[in-house]
């Protein structure tokens, strides 16, 4: 079989949950606060992956504004029972301190585009929640257990209940099935079952550099679960060099033939301070079911490969040809794009206001919580060009608008066209460094005055660095500000580093309005290039 580079789902796609229907194969992955929620790629052949629909589409579904950075959707998990997909979610409303406020739904829909029902609520006792179909027609809800309590470990096991879904709700009693191996934190729970036993896949060690997918066993579907004989079946946490790193949260899949293959988070560390700068992502591994009743990874080890052998032949070119995103007036904002938290988009964008273009209105400042005008997409390769031109007539300082390379409210990098006290527009370079709430944003450069007319702006990343130019009219590209380090677009430089911080680098638009007037700020285009 063809061979396929790992990861399968580059760029910001983590805790992914995969499901076959037929020939056809889904993989759900976390969103936090980007909205719409939840991702599903599509693929017939494991090496091409098409992303299809984000099923949590409004208000009735899911509202995050006011969820810190990293809140919102954790680790969806996707099934079929053979008659409808079942969608299991978290929305996570506070995730530092002694207390999570975790809530968990479910949401339905008989195609994969939809339409998905309303949420029922299930309980926020944890999250990574899990949904398992018994053969016996019985529902099993999981999800890892949360103690506020200092005096014991907080990541407490695996919850197990029965889900009645004509009732919509758990029945019958709660049991602690699984507190995990010695690396502890055991969480994102998936249940399957194979020749008479239980089998259940958890996540541990933290999305860091110490992850790991654990398997265990048992005959009956509510414990005692045994440990799999090497404990983890996929992780890199002993061999720092693996090309893989942060390796852990699977879900298992089998093929219409019988071969079975494990997608699991991933990470690809880069500069010496080892920051994933993609974020964490997608990969893919062969595995076979040996004559112990346990499963193992093909290649013989259980660090991940590089590689995978795959049905389907990838096209690479296709992943690294130039997308050019046009705005037309009556079509939806292409799948590409997201924004953060409201479900209320009107109120920050319209195709429909100034053909032609994606109109942003400014609203809140770009540390907002709430409502903030940033559409973006993922950005999925190491060496890029991202390019935009806005119309947007600022009336001092307190308005601005532009490209922007965006992980958190404390680390993104932002060329905005702004104005000085007395209007005259100018281009200033706007940077967050450092995970810290006070007097965090620097200002790289001198400000440029520009005339009132468009501005093209584009920024280069390449090994690391990010260098943003602009343009007026018919001018060439000017460089504006020193090249700036891309690397703090990561996990590692977040909010509270790589066990606190969930997202990733995103390359896309901006307006902001300090004054509270919505001032529109006029998008003509948007293109991602890979170099």
């Amino acid at each position: 079989m063809p061979l396929r580079p790992n990861p399968i789902l580059p760029g910001f796609n983590p805790d992914p949950s995969i499901c076959r229907v037929g020939e056809d194969y889904y993989i759900a992955t976390s969103t936090f606060e980007w909205f719409p929620g939840v991702q599903i790629h599509h693929s017939k052949d494991l090496a091409n992956w098409e992303l299809i629909t984000r099923p949590l589409t409004r208000k009735s579904q899911l509202d995050m504004r006011g969820n810190p950075d990293s809140c919102g959707i954790w680790a969806p998990c996707l099934t079929h029972d053979g008659e409808k997909f079942w969608l299991v979610y978290t929305d996570v409303k506070r995730k530092d301190g002694n207390f999570k406020d975790a809530h968990n739904y479910i949401v339905t829909a008989e195609d994969i585009t939809g339409p998905w029902s309303d949420p029922v609520y299930v309980n926020s006792s944890g999250f990574d929640p899990s949904l398992f179909h018994d053969d016996d027609g019985k529902k099993w809800f999981l999800n890892m257990l949360w103690d506020h309590r200092t005096r014991n470990h907080r990541f407490a096991g695996i919850a197990l209940q029965e889900f009645d879904p004509e009732a919509g709700k758990l029945v019958g009693e709660r049991k602690n099935i699984f507190r995990g191996s010695p690396l502890k934190l055991v969480e994102g729970p998936h249940l399957y079952k194979r020749g008479g036993w239980y089998y259940l896949l958890t996540a541990e060690g933290g999305t860091g550099y110490d992850h790991a997918a654990t398997l265990a066993r048992s005959r009956s579907i509510d414990g005692p679960y045994e440990l799999h004989p090497d404990m983890y079946v996929v992780t890199a946490k002993d061999d720092p060099l693996n090309p893989l790193q942060r390796a852990g949260h699977g879900d298992i899949v089998e093929t219409p033939e019988g071969e079975t293959y494990i997608v699991h988070l991933t990470g690809r560390p880069t500069t010496q301070k080892r920051r994933c700068v993609l974020g964490r992502e997608t990969a893919l591994q062969k595995a076979v079911w040996k004559d112990d009743g346990w499963l193992y990874l093909e290649a013989g080890t259980n660090l991940p490969q590089s590689e995978v052998e795959v049905p389907g032949t990838y096209d690479k070119a296709a992943f690294d040809a130039e997308r050019r995103y046009e705005f037309t007036a009556g079509q939806p904002l292409h799948i590409d794009f997201q924004w953060l938290r409201t479900p209320e988009p009107e109120r920050i964008f319209s195709l429909d206001a100034a053909p032609g273009n994606l109109r942003l209105y400014g609203r809140e400042s770009i540390a907002s919580w709430f409502e903030q005008a940033l559409v973006a997409r993922r950005q999925q390769h190491f060496d890029l060009e991202a390019e935009t031109e806005v119309t947007f007539h600022p009336h001092d300082e307190r308005q601005m608008a532009g490209l922007i390379a965006y992980y958190g409210r404390y680390n993104f990098h932002y060329l905005a066209l702004t104005a000085e006290e007395d209007g005259t527009p100018q281009l200033e370079v706007i940077s967050s460094l450092v995970s810290h709430p006070d007097g965090n944003l620097t200002y790289p450069g001198e400000p440029v005055r520009v005339g009132r007319g468009p501005i093209r702006m584009k920024l280069r990343i390449e090994s690391s660095k990010l260098q943003f130019f602009y343009a007026e009219g018919s001018e060439s590209w000017r460089a504006v500000g020193p090249a700036l380090d891309a690397s703090i677009l990561s996990d590692e430089c977040g909010g509270h580093a790589e066990h606190g911080s969930f997202t990733g680098a995103f390359l896309g638009m901006a307006a902001h309005d300090l004054n509270g007037t919505a001032q529109p700020a006029d998008f003509s285009h948007f293109v991602y290039r890979p170099v």
